[in-house]
């Protein structure tokens, strides 16, 4: 019997985006977390998804690798 690790869908808004290259600044940053399995973020309303497994990276870790990679973020409902 294989268990599977529980993978969540997270949504945070984020700021200070000013151009499209922030957009790879921080999908590279997310994607080298352990635990991440796929990061989109949208330029244009400024949200960042994030599909991650939860007992290695916490929705705090992502909004703390935001903030280091220079930009706010905060977790949303929509």
């Amino acid at each position: 019997m294989t268990t599977s690790n529980p993978v969540e869908h997270t949504l945070l808004r984020a700021e200070g985006f000013s151009c499209p290259s922030c957009v790879s600044k921080i999908e590279k940053r997310l994607g080298r977390l352990e635990g991440v399995k796929t990061v989109a973020v949208h330029f244009a309303t400024a949200r960042i998804e994030v599909d991650h497994d939860t007992t290695l990276v916490s929705t705090d870790d992502l909004v703390n690798e935001v903030r280091k990679a220079g930009y706010k973020a905060q977790p949303s409902a929509l």
